[in-house]
């Protein structure tokens, strides 16, 4: 993992990291019905992560695999290709959200997503609250999390 770049996102990054976001989505949450096709979620990418947030990308030989975007103290998004899974690179895209946001961060994710619940559990995050899913597109029961560095 140490041939892996992070860096900003770029306007030419947008599609691939989409992309990126799509297989990750799918592989991890087979039985969450995804609200958005590919395209819109390219155009997702295209129009508002990548020059609206703070997007950041993890390049290895021209390939991303994978990304963290943060819009003031939230976590945004936090994908990596499935193959990419489980070799630190989840790692190290949360210590830079971190170093990126040193006074807290905040994110949801389902609840039904126990590998990424431990993730963020086993990165100091805690849980606040719980919702039925009323308020995200895929109407699926999410999860808050919120993380405070020590003081």
């Amino acid at each position: 993992m140490n041939d892996i770049v992070l860096r900003r996102a770029a306007d030419a990054d947008a599609y691939p990291a989409a992309d990126v976001w799509f297989r990750s989505f799918t592989a991890a949450l087979p039985s969450v019905r995804c609200a958005h096709s590919p395209d819109d979620i390219r155009d997702w990418f295209a129009r508002v992560l990548v020059p609206q947030y703070e997007t950041w990308v993890a390049v290895r030989d021209g390939q991303i695999l994978g990304l963290l975007v943060l819009n003031g103290p939230e976590l945004k998004q936090l994908y990596l290709e499935p193959e990419s899974r489980g070799r630190g690179l989840g790692d190290r895209l949360m210590a830079l959200a971190k170093k990126q946001r040193p006074d807290g961060l905040s994110l949801w994710t389902f609840q039904v997503n126990a590998a990424a619940r431990r993730f963020y559990e086993r990165h100091g995050f805690r849980e606040t609250e719980r919702t039925d899913g009323s308020r995200n597109d895929e109407k699926e029961p999410d999860v808050r999390y919120i993380w405070q560095p020590a003081r």
